[in-house]
């Protein structure tokens, strides 16, 4: 295919776009995503054959995360780190909110440790014992 037969750069789905640029590692995942309302442009629910327009604003859940960007480049294909981080621009409200919630994610498992084994085959019958007498107290 020639460079005057490709397809123009300018229209992208919107499930190809956020494969390009890192958010989703394959496109089936991302394409889910926009289906299952996880992803909105603009506020607004779409497809995941929505074509992508510079400028748009693209809200994204990822677990407890929520990025909210501006489409400033438009990508066909998945490049490197770099180069995908260049295809949008996080708002300053997203990246606040984002890292006070990663800090409170951080602060909660701190109050509440992990065990520092696994309980042996005695603990666990002593654990049943005890949860089984609570249960018939009750």
């Amino acid at each position: 295919m020639s460079s005057d037969q490709r397809p123009s750069d300018d229209k992208v789905r919107l499930d190809k776009w956020l494969w390009a640029a890192r958010f989703f590692k394959t496109r089936s995942l991302a394409a889910e995503a926009v289906s299952g309302g996880k992803v909105h442009v603009n506020e607004a629910r779409v497809k995941p054959a929505h074509v992508v327009k510079l400028g748009e604003t693209l809200s994204i859940r990822r677990g407890p995360y929520e990025y909210v960007v501006v489409v400033t480049g438009l990508a066909r294909e998945r490049g490197p780190a770099r180069q995908a981080a260049l295809l949008y621009e996080e708002t300053d409200q997203s990246l606040q909110r984002r890292e006070v919630l990663a800090a409170e994610r951080k602060a909660q498992t701190a109050l509440m440790p992990h065990p520092p084994h696994r309980p042996s085959k005695k603990e666990r019958r002593q654990i049943v014992r005890f949860t089984q007498q609570t249960d018939s107290a009750d």
